[in-house]
């Protein structure tokens, strides 16, 4: 059966979401969010930044509250919510599916 769109985010669609869970951001401090809650491991260029926020706001994802010139600021719906909670419980699926496939290998 084909994916769904959306079924399973990107790494940095994934960022972008929890960036977004405390309080509204613009792109710039979404990007900044993102490195120093990842110590770096992640950079988001604007190339993608400004890829993965429409796709996120055209599925209801987000939605830009503000605009003043260049600067827009973006919010987390509950939809982005619903959708950032179902990430992380198929995350923690792939991590037990691991650690008990870790567990098996040891019996054969």
């Amino acid at each position: 059966m084909p994916r769904k769109a959306f079924d399973t985010l990107s790494e940095p669609m994934f960022y972008v979401l929890m960036a977004l869970r405390c309080r509204s951001l613009c792109g710039a401090e979404i990007v900044e969010w993102i490195q120093k809650k990842t110590d770096g491991h992640i950079v988001l260029g604007p190339g993608t930044l400004y890829t993965i926020l429409p796709k996120l706001a055209d599925e209801g994802a987000i939605r830009e509250i503000s605009a003043e010139g260049r600067r827009r600021s973006y919010q987390l719906t509950d939809k982005g919510q619903q959708m950032f909670a179902a990430e992380c419980d198929r995350l923690r699926r792939c991590i037990a599916d691991a650690e008990s496939a870790s567990e098996e290998e040891s019996l054969c």
